[in-house]
């Protein structure tokens, strides 16, 4: 931010210029906008948090907020569709010897290499904003029976039957 005083002598008027710096320009706008949010979350709680408070407190506009998330639960649940692929191409890609539990444990390595991505910090501070929000605690079973069916359907795609498939997909 920069602050610039103009004093005209023969008016005698100061005027006062505060420009904000957006970060638009910053790399990474979307993990600063993941973290700013899980602050802010943390902070207020996810339901008296706004997406013009997490833009702001993330140094972007809120346009740019919007770019990356459709809303703010998005923030904790966007990347989903990408670690269900992820899980399943693992799942697909395990040699044709291993049974379903090695399958399936070939799926969350591959998943394991994205969320080490995803920093260990941030994670802890999604799963405690989901477990004290009933709304979003519900959101995150049904994103987990999503990825239970498709590994389900992945196993059977390699020959494994009902109900070892599904089994195998939910077993804790």
């Amino acid at each position: 931010m920069s602050v610039t005083a103009i004093t005209v002598d023969w008016m005698s008027v100061t005027v006062n210029v505060r420009i904000a710096v957006m970060g638009r320009w910053q790399p990474d706008s979307r993990g600063r906008l993941q973290e700013a949010a899980l602050a802010l979350y943390a902070e207020r709680g996810f339901d008296q948090t706004t997406a013009a408070e997490i833009a702001l407190r993330a140094g972007v506009t809120e346009r740019t907020f919007f770019r990356h998330f459709a809303d703010k639960r998005e923030v904790l649940f966007g990347g989903s569709a990408l670690l269900q692929e992820r899980i399943v191409a693992g799942v697909a890609a395990a040699p044709a010897a291993d049974g379903p539990f090695d399958a399936v444990a070939e799926g969350l390595d591959a998943a394991a290499t994205m969320l080490g991505e995803f920093r260990r910090d941030l994670s802890r501070q999604r799963h405690a904003v989901i477990a004290a929000n009933p709304e979003l605690r519900e959101r995150e079973r049904t994103k987990l029976a999503d990825y239970a069916a498709a590994v389900a359907a992945a196993l059977r795609q390699r020959g494994a039957g009902e109900p070892q498939a599904t089994l195998v997909a939910v077993w804790p």
